[in-house]
């Protein structure tokens, strides 16, 4: 039995999260109906994470098996032709049997863009605030993260997660037009629904009604119901997976 990554990228406008679920469309069950059609048999995908409904991938890794050496190109080349044009494959590789997209995986680094002037062209990938918000604030309370390492305070609540421990490595707000900024956030691993619960908190650091003490007080608080509400999910990317590089085959030919 041989294990392969995908890398692929979509466009989550259109889906009910990566996961999938028993009402709606998934990107995870798209692209198992994708792979069972190709390989004529059903194919188990397990992704790296679960992103929630509306929010996109610049890069998602999953994995899945078959009994066979398989030509990584031509996959890759069939998986695109059958997939819907909102769900593109970068590429697929073949990897060490015990790889696994998600417990592998080493961090993840995601966006999440706003903006404050009204643009028919990225009213579906950023969110737009009607009011100037204090950066340089919310770069200081973004700045506490890395004192911490239980969020309790930004993870939806009723989770199956053994802990709510994660290591933030970056966090950090930018500008990157005139009008328009993007904070990126990298961590070993991210609990349901944190990165937008974070946002969320941080903007009212921005708006002025919550201080960066106060931000910090919410995270020693570890309660939900302490923090900002999640912002929409709309503006929010998954942009990179990091993995050892042990866990790739060298050898991908057939």
């Amino acid at each position: 039995m041989a294990r392969y990554f995908i890398y692929l990228a979509y466009d989550g406008t259109n889906y009910h999260g990566w996961q999938i679920q028993p009402n709606g469309a998934s990107v995870q069950e798209t692209l198992m109906q994708a792979l069972a059609t190709f390989l004529r048999q059903p194919v188990e995908v397990v992704g790296a994470g679960r992103t929630d409904a509306g929010v996109h991938a610049r890069l998602m890794v999953a994995h899945f098996d078959f009994g066979c050496i398989l030509d990584c190109d031509s996959v890759t080349d069939k998986l695109n032709r059958l997939l819907p044009p909102d769900i593109s494959v970068y590429k697929v590789c073949r990897v060490r049997p015990d790889a696994h997209a998600r417990f592998d995986a080493t961090y993840r680094t995601y966006k999440y863009y706003i903006t404050t002037q009204k643009s028919p062209f990225n009213r579906m990938y950023s969110w737009r605030i009607f009011q100037q918000l204090d950066f340089k604030k919310m770069n200081e309370a973004a700045a506490t993260l890395f004192d911490y390492i239980d969020f309790t305070s930004f993870s939806k609540l009723h989770t199956d997660v053994k802990t709510n421990n994660c290591k933030i490595m970056h966090a950090a707000w930018e500008q990157v037009g005139e009008n328009e900024w993007v904070f990126t956030i990298q961590a070993d691993r991210f609990l349901r629904n944190m990165v937008r619960a974070v946002v969320g908190t941080l903007v009212e650091v921005g708006r002025g009604k919550l201080s960066v003490d106060g931000f910090r007080k919410i995270i020693e608080e570890k309660n939900r119901c302490s923090a900002g509400t999640s912002v929409p999910g709309h503006a929010l990317f998954l942009v990179d997976i990091g993995y050892p590089q042990e866990i790739f085959q060298i050898d991908n030919r057939i």
